[in-house]
C-alpha cells in the first residue's frame, strides 16, 4: 500500500504544470469530449508507467543494494530540483487524424516519454518491491491531476498558482530522496 499510496502523491503533485498536463488542456480545447481524452490519458498512462516501472525494476535487480540506494537518493534530488522548473508545451502536438481516445492514447503516450514522471516511475519501481502497486499509483496519480484539467480546461489552470504545486512536488521528492538514504543506511 505504501508504494501505491507513495506513487500516486508524487506524480499528481508533479504533474501540476508538466508538458502532460498542457497537453491535457490542449486536447480538451480542441476536441471538447472529456470521457474520450480521460481514457486515453488513463490507457497511455498504464502503458508508458509498465514499461517505466519494468525497467525500474529490472534495474533494481542489477544494482547493489548500497548502488542503488545512492543512485535512487540522487534521482529523487535530481526530481526535486525539476519539479521546481515550470514546463511548457513548445508547439501544440501534431494529432493523428484518428478517434479522440487513440489520438490522446498517441499524443500522450509519447509526450510522457522522458518526462519527469516517467522517470519518477522508474525511481519508484527500483525503490518499492511491487510494480503493480507503483503502475497503478502513478496512473491513479496522472488521472488525477489531468482529469480536472480537461473538465475545467483553463478555467482551473488561472485559479490554481502552480509555483505552490510544484513546490509541494519537489518537497515530497526530496523527501522520498532523503527516506531513501535513511533506509539504505539502516
Amino acid at each position: 500500500m505504501e508504494a501505491f499510496l507513495t506513487s500516486t502523491a508524487i506524480v499528481a503533485l508533479a504533474e501540476m504544470g508538466d508538458k502532460t498536463q498542457l497537453l491535457s488542456f490542449v486536447l480538451a480545447g480542441r476536441f471538447r469530449k472529456p470521457l474520450p481524452i480521460i481514457l486515453g490519458i488513463v490507457v497511455a498512462t498504464l502503458a508508458n508507467h509498465f514499461l517505466a516501472g519494468a525497467l525500474g525494476a529490472w534495474l533494481a535487480s542489477l544494482l547493489a543494494p548500497a548502488a542503488l540506494t545512492w543512485t535512487l537518493a540522487a534521482a529523487f534530488f535530481g526530481f526535486g530540483l525539476w519539479a521546481l522548473v515550470p514546463d511548457r508545451l513548445e508547439e501544440t502536438p501534431a494529432l493523428p487524424a484518428a478517434s479522440v481516445f487513440v489520438a490522446t492514447v498517441v499524443a500522450f503516450f509519447l509526450v510522457e516519454m522522458g518526462d519527469k514522471t516517467q522517470l519518477a516511475t522508474v525511481a519508484l519501481a527500483a525503490r518499492f518491491d511491487g510494480l503493480a502497486a507503483v503502475v497503478l499509483g502513478t496512473t491513479l496519480g496522472m488521472t488525477l491531476a489531468n482529469a480536472p484539467a480537461v473538465w475545467l480546461g483553463e478555467r482551473f489552470a488561472r485559479r490554481i498558482d502552480m509555483r505552490y504545486l510544484r513546490w509541494a512536488a519537489a518537497a515530497l521528492f526530496f523527501l522520498l530522496g532523503a527516506l531513501t538514504l535513511a533506509g539504505g543506511a539502516g
